[in-house]
Formats: structure tokens, sequence, C-alpha cells
């Protein structure tokens, strides 16, 4: 059989087309991410991955949107606006009790010590001692990660709440009212209200962080979450995200200082020195805890966890208690030895 020099030119002029980009790439798996906030310094560690082709490498076309507080995450994920989601994983657990039929599941825990913490100032009478907090006035919005865990705090520390006064307040006005003097206290992300504090002229001298941590809460942080349709459709695009972002996060510990520009281009009242000093305080803090540094980025203890799933139910009467494997799976995490990134 004679074949035409046209048909056996063809393959390879296709060939050369495609690599000179005259025809279009193979179509990438669309994603879409809701952070739990603004573009302020910790979300460097998604859009610098974003910006250096780390997701597109993976198949995947990511858009990044701002988010309206770390509880706010959960349900743009279980409705499906959203394919993956960065927020509150306690308030996840609540979520999914309250929602039995909705199996949003995390897959990645980006902050292993959470940053929930009640910020108030020395001239208002606050200490590091939680009986300072007793009959103060505390500004507290709803829709707030750190306010969401007072019950656990209050419960762990035997706090008698009868004088206290929390006043709902809107996420813009939080800070401003503490400087102002109109509360003596407000919850919030550490590197959110200290950094918008300082920022503010407050003296750093008179502003007072207590980190829930540090005073008997276990939990975790933000997670990545996931729409169950997305992950059971996508695995592989799941996976992959996870790789992209482990890697955007060796970047982003190594020279945060050139990270947190990605953040300024997409804030325009965002300044650098701030948001490098929020970011820095996050991954000091939060993500690069000793047990990241010994076991990888993204996983979990699952002892601590357990204990966590305990603390929760505390203050909150769980129709049917969760096993870790409910909230938690590690089934889209690389090996702990290609997650390390100290």
């Amino acid at each position: 059989m004679r074949l035409r020099l046209t048909s056996l030119l063809r393959p390879i002029a296709a060939s050369m087309a495609l690599a000179a980009g005259l025809v279009p790439a193979l179509a990438q798996t669309p994603v879409r991410l809701t952070l739990d906030w603004r573009f302020e310094g910790p979300a460097a560690l998604f859009t610098v991955p974003l910006e250096k082709g780390y997701f597109k490498a993976e198949g995947l076309d990511v858009t990044i949107d701002t988010g309206n507080g770390s509880r706010e995450a959960i349900p743009r994920v279980a409705s499906g606006t959203y394919e993956l989601g960065f927020g509150d994983v306690n308030s996840l657990v609540r979520f999914r009790d309250e929602n039995p039929g909705v199996d949003v599941k995390a897959v990645m825990m980006i902050y292993d010590r959470p940053p929930f913490s009640i910020v108030g100032r020395k001239s208002k009478g606050i200490t590091t001692d939680v009986k300072s907090l007793e009959g103060k006035k505390f500004g507290a919005p709803v829709a707030d990660g750190a306010f969401a865990q007072w019950p656990i705090f209050k419960a762990v520390n035997k706090l008698d709440d009868s004088k206290m006064k929390l006043e709902n307040v809107g996420f813009p006005v939080r800070e401003p009212m503490l400087a102002s003097g109109e509360v003596d206290a407000i919850f919030g992300f550490s590197m959110s209200s200290f950094i918008n504090l300082k920022s503010r002229g407050t003296p750093v001298d008179d502003i007072v962080v207590l980190l829930m941590s540090d005073y008997g809460v276990e939990l975790y942080g933000n997670v990545i979450m996931v729409n169950p349709k997305f992950a059971a459709e996508k695995p592989e695009a799941v996976k992959g995200f996870i790789r992209a972002l482990v890697k955007g996060a060796r970047d982003v510990v190594k020279d945060p200082a050139t990270s947190v520009d990605s953040i300024i281009k997409r804030n325009d009242v965002a300044k650098k020195d701030v948001e490098l000093e929020r970011l820095q305080m996050v991954l000091r803090d939060n993500v690069l805890t000793p047990y990241v540094k010994a076991n990888g980025y993204g996983g979990i203890d699952k002892a601590r966890f357990e204990r966590s799933l305990d603390q929760i139910g505390l203050t909150f009467s769980y129709k049917a208690k969760p096993k870790v494997e409910d909230i938690f799976t590690e089934a889209f995490l690389p090996a702990p030895a290609d997650r390390k990134i100290d």
C-alpha cells in the first residue's frame, strides 16, 4: 500500500505546531478555591503556587477568591459553589454533625497550630491571666472562627462569663473598636488582630495576645476542604492541588519577602511591611510547628485530633460523634517525606 507524503507529514506538522503554541493545549481542570479572608500575608501560601505555575503544571486552572471568615468557606464548598475551600476544621466538625448528608472532608492541614486568640489591651485591664477576662466587654464577630471556640476556651479554663458582655461586631470595625477603647478585648486570628492593631498605632506593649492553644485548647486550625462530588470525580486533581501547595509552601518559607509581593498586587490597600510581618507570624506560630517539621506538612496527629473532637463535645451536643476519618482523610496527601517544607 502506498501512502501519500502529506499523510506522513501531517502528524509531524501537528507536533511542531503544538510545540510552537499554534494548537490549543490540553484542557485543564477548573478549580475554584475560596479563602477564609482577604488577600493578606498568609494567603501567599496560595498565590505563590498560582503565580509560579505550580497548579498549571498539575493540569489545574485555579481561581482564588477572597472569603468572609473561616466558617463561611464551609457552606461555599458544601454547595458546590467552590470545589475547594480554606476554612476552620472545628466549624466543619459542627457543620457535618448538623448536616449529616453533606460529606465535605478536610484533606490537608494548613494551620497545625490554630491562630484562635483573644486580643486585649493592658490599659483596659487585660493580662495573660485568663481571669482578667471576667467582667470585660468583647467585640465578637459571629462568623469569626476564634469566637466559635469561645465555649471551649471558657469551659477548659472554668471562666464565669455571667458578667461578660459579648457584642456582635462586624469584621471591619473589630480592631478599630479595641483601638478606640469601645471594647476591652476582641476575638480574632492572632496574626490579623495583632498586626491590624499595631498598624493602627496601638502601642505594642499595650497589646495582649492570648493564644487559645496556650490555654489548654487542643484544637487544630484551618484546613483545605473539598466538595464531595469533586473529590469523587476528580481525585487526581485534588492530589495535584496539594502537591502544588506543598511546593509553593517551600518557596514561601525560603523567601517570605518576595512571596508577599503576590499579595500586594491583589490588594490595593495592603502594605508590604505589614503583610510580610503577618506572613512571618503565621509561618512561625501556625505552620512550621515541631510536628510539621518532624512529620511533614499537611497531615495530623490522630490522637490529638481525637482529643480535639472530645473538646468540641464539651460544649457541642453531637447527634453522632464523628471519628477522625469522618472529618479528615489522608487519601490525597503525598508521602510524609514528600511534604517536608522546613
